[in-house]
């Protein structure tokens, strides 16, 4: 059984916010192979959305309903309902992500 994944407008910002930076801070080559293996990680998750671990964070707040991919050091936060893959969050993982998930997630 096939998933529709879909990004939020903030997955979309994230995913654009990490190619710009690797495009003007290393190379544009890096950058467009960057978005190729998170694009294949993506289109990973239509097949087997279910693999993903709980994110820890998350998990310390009694949330089970999100899960994580990763192209490392990227970290693919998402929700699977239905037959849809929601994207929430593609972020470095290296980043402070209690407090990127709690904005993002829980709006605080």
């Amino acid at each position: 059984m096939r998933f529709e994944v879909l990004l939020t407008a903030g997955a979309v910002r994230d995913l654009q916010e990490i190619v710009d930076w690797i495009a003007a801070h290393d190379a544009p080559a890096r950058a467009d192979h960057v978005l190729e293996r998170i694009e294949a990680t993506l289109a990973g998750l239509s097949r087997f959305p279910l693999r993903g671990a709980r994110p820890r964070e998350l998990l310390a707040l009694g949330m089970r309903e999100y899960r994580e991919t990763f192209f490392k050091p990227y970290r693919i936060i998402y929700r699977v309902e239905d037959k849809r893959v929601y994207v929430y969050l593609i972020a470095d993982g290296r980043r402070d992500m209690q407090e990127l998930l709690a904005r993002r997630l829980l709006g605080s």
